[in-house]
């Protein structure tokens, strides 16, 4: 799910000027930012020729953006009343009141002037139908628009040949930051278009970053949009395996028809056939075979097409020829993004506090971040303990000790040595050459981030240089790694290696 604001200023002036507290939103939509809305009856009876309208707007909007849409954000709103020319509607959470104004709102308020012209002004206001703390008893886990998806797309006999596609993982659940934003874009791209836009696209990160999460998403989307379109997701491994299968059944060319009818091809972590010759050949074929007949292929990998060593230079060349599109590490405000919508589809209340602590301490990837606070909300739930900072701290001990496994800087020096193909005198030589200068810049950078070590401490381990040369270092790295992916990508791998 993105991370947005509701506080959009409409594209034309229709709505008078809010009062005190309610902040304007887009196309005439007013956001409420209270628990309720002083002077306005949020649970007053309503005309039966109002709710007559809800049904009417609420009946044309379904039409409009489909089932699945409707059952996950619209059908929670419920309706308040009619203040004037002003329709307020009831929204259960703040998270979906930001969505819907975002996403909906223009939708609302346009359907509901057709219906009555006289109404001119869409008012969300939060009206929470939970307490607002709920006993951790009461806390349910699963995303509620799981369900309503799963059962919006009938199951398909290409889920046998693959993998299930998960009902978690769609581009409503996914959070987007500037570390995926672009990854997130390519993937709409290809579920929504009926000719691959580019082909195939190759989707490269590190683990828990979101690379199978986006191929569920598209593989959904796909299916929901055209329910007839024959996709199929699996693991490169799947793809090995059911390979072998077909080759000593001896019914290989069934396992070719299959593979090469299909619209939509997704394999996941393709890495995996590396050295696997015959697994190759035939994906290869596959490949080709898709491609000719204009049929999309999504594949993922943790590395970029050129650095995916032991595959094929033919496999390679083929992979790299459509979109690449890289995901990076998360930064504190995706991770902290991704906590708070998590928490939001828990339906329980966390301490932004706890939240902020995880979103600091746990930066190796995404799955271990929401596992931390699955395991709070669970310990919750057990001990009928309310979440705090110290319970956190306690449940998370042997995570947070992992995670601040301490390195020294000559680890962190023989690695980026390594990862450069450089001397490790370098590191404190006074050479100034790019080659050079640069990886020992990333060295200063991890050693500020990965120890305790002082900036002088640290100057001292590069050859005695001053502490603002560190300081610049880190700096530099810090401002490269948001412009260069390349940068970000090394640090990254240096990052894992350290950490293993």
């Amino acid at each position: 799910m993105r991370v947005g604001t509701a506080e959009v200023t409409a594209p034309y002036d229709i709505a008078p000027a809010p009062p005190s507290g309610v902040a304007p939103g887009p196309f005439g939509v007013r956001c409420d930012h209270r628990e309720g809305i002083a002077g306005v009856g949020m649970n007053a009876p309503q005309s039966s020729e109002l709710s007559q309208q809800w049904s009417q707007v609420r009946g044309m909007l379904r039409a409009e953006i489909g089932d699945t849409a409707y059952a996950t954000w619209v059908k929670p709103l419920e309706l308040g009343e009619l203040d004037g020319e002003r329709v307020v509607i009831a929204v259960p959470t703040q998270f979906l009141r930001e969505w819907v104004a975002t996403h909906y709102a223009d939708k609302i308020r346009a359907i509901w002037s057709r219906v009555n012209p006289a109404v001119r002004t869409v008012l969300l206001a939060v009206r929470p139908t939970a307490p607002a703390t709920p006993r951790p008893a009461e806390v349910v886990v699963e995303p509620a628009a799981a369900p309503a998806l799963a059962a919006s797309v009938a199951p398909s006999p290409m889920d046998e040949l693959g993998a299930r596609l998960d009902p978690r993982f769609t581009f409503e659940n996914f959070v987007v930051g500037k570390p995926n934003e672009f990854a997130m874009a390519a993937a709409e791209k290809v579920a929504e278009s009926s000719r691959p836009p580019f082909n195939p696209l190759f989707l490269y990160g590190g683990v828990g970053l979101g690379k199978t999460h986006l191929m569920h998403a598209i593989g959904w989307r796909a299916r929901q949009l055209d329910p007839s379109r024959r996709v199929i997701y699996l693991s490169a491994e799947k793809f090995m395996y059911q390979f072998v299968r077909a080759l000593r059944s001896k019914d290989t060319m069934s396992f070719k028809e299959l593979f090469r009818s299909v619209d939509l091809l997704m394999v996941d972590d393709v890495q995996f056939i590396s050295g696997k010759d015959s697994t190759q050949e035939e994906f290869f074929h596959t490949f080709n075979t898709l491609v000719d007949r204009g049929r999309q292929i999504v594949i993922s990998a943790d590395r970029s097409p050129s650095d995916l060593s032991g595959l094929e230079e033919r496999i390679r060349s083929r992979l790299g020829w459509g979109l690449v599109a890289d995901i990076h590490p998360t930064t504190y405000e995706l991770r902290l993004g991704i906590l708070q919508a998590k928490a939001e589809q828990m339906r329980t209340e966390i301490p932004q506090r706890v939240l902020e602590f995880l979103a600091n301490r746990i930066t190796s990837n995404v799955r271990e971040l929401e596992g931390a606070l699955l395991r709070i909300v669970h310990q919750a739930g057990l001990t009928h303990r309310p979440v705090s900072l110290e319970m956190a701290q306690e449940v998370l001990r042997d995570l947070l000790r992992a995670n601040d496994r301490r390195v020294t800087i000559e680890e962190i020096q023989r690695a980026v040595v390594e990862h450069y193909a450089i001397k490790l005198t370098d590191m404190s030589s006074a050479r100034r050459s790019r080659a050079v200068a640069r990886p020992r810049q990333v060295a200063m950078y991890l050693a500020k981030q990965l120890t305790t070590r002082s900036l002088p401490e640290i100057g001292k381990k590069f050859g005695g240089r001053d502490h603002t040369t560190v300081l610049h270092a880190v700096k530099q790295i810090e401002t490269l790694s948001r412009e260069d992916r390349q940068i970000a990508d090394d640090v990254e791998q240096i990052k894992r290696k350290l950490q293993v």
